[in-house]
């Protein structure tokens, strides 16, 4: 089966199903397993991602205004690889290419009705678990997406079962973009609540929700991660005066934590297991030291409280 991801987290599902020698084609954020990056790559975005937070947000903005597509797909080099699968999304315009986008490809393609379109749109963490059943059963592995899942499934109720025994449970707000400030919604706040905290300013299952930094105030939260989407640590970290007033909104007890969001957390595949590791520690770093030295490369300590 030749198979075409055009999103990172569905390329990530592909791999874990053991289908990573039947990828054709990724998108250019495709980044993980490292031994996909060789893959012809399909997409492009029409805006920079150089900017700084706010030049990134106002770009997305003009763009989705005059109704243009953020990303473009090399059509010519799509309909050389004859996929028989092509996976990608319906949940965020400016996360990957449109379903929309995709389906007005495959119409020009010579052999059309043999493909078979796989779209995602999960908002909530047993969607994602769901969605790489759905792949799986795309990819003829039915059997090999329920293991998958069913091993997911048992690290996070591990990890649950542990956090249940904390003394505490601190109010968390995670952070998803830095200039307007938004706060991480869909399987996030789920995400918070399975490692022992209260999410606090996002429901789970909706979108991210934009703060002003005195509404960020008022929610108190004790800890505060930081993981803007598609923001390495040292991306992020180039931009710390707005890290700063974050933390300057918050107060002095609250700690902040600034982790990686490109590979971890905004993708809703199988690493969102390793994601809710990251997040254990924060919240709970007495109970969970085994998982603070494990993605010790992750995560950054900004601020402990006194």
């Amino acid at each position: 089966m030749r198979v075409v991801s055009l999103l990172p987290s569905a390329t990530e599902m592909v791999c874990a199903l053991g289908a990573g020698s039947e990828l054709v084609g990724i998108s250019h954020e495709c980044d993980f397993p490292e031994d996909v990056r060789d893959r012809p790559v399909l997409t492009s975005a029409r805006i920079s991602a150089a900017g700084s937070s706010k030049a990134i947000d106002a770009a997305v903005r003009d763009v989705v205004h005059d109704a243009l597509s953020i990303y473009a797909v090399d059509e010519a080099r799509l309909a050389a690889l004859a996929p028989d699968v092509i996976v990608t999304q319906d949940l965020c315009e400016v996360c990957a290419v449109s379903l929309d986008d995709v389906r007005r490809v495959v119409a020009r393609l010579a052999r059309r009705d043999a493909v078979d379109i796989v779209s995602l749109g999960p908002t909530r963490l047993e969607h994602v678990w769901g969605d790489i059943e759905t792949v799986a059963s795309a990819l003829g592995r039915p059997d090999r997406g329920l293991e998958v899942r069913r091993r997911l499934d048992a690290r996070v109720s591990a990890l649950a079962a542990r956090a249940a025994g904390a003394p505490s449970r601190p109010r968390v707000v995670s952070i998803e973009w830095l200039d307007p400030v938004m706060l991480g919604g869909t399987w996030m706040p789920e995400l918070i609540g399975l490692a022992g905290g209260v999410a606090v300013g996002a429901r789970a299952g909706e979108p991210a929700p934009t703060v002003t930094l005195r509404e960020l105030a008022a929610l108190a939260p004790d800890v505060v991660l930081v993981k803007p989407c598609g923001f390495t640590i040292e991306r992020t970290m180039k931009e710390r005066a707005l890290v700063d007033a974050i933390a300057a909104a918050v107060g002095p007890d609250a700690r902040i934590y600034v982790s990686d969001g490109n590979a971890f957390f905004n993708r809703p595949g199988p690493r969102l297991v390793e994601s809710l590791e990251i997040l254990a520690a924060c919240v709970h770093p007495e109970l969970f030291t085994d998982f603070a030295a494990a993605h010790r490369e992750v995560v950054h300590a900004l601020r402990l409280r006194p």
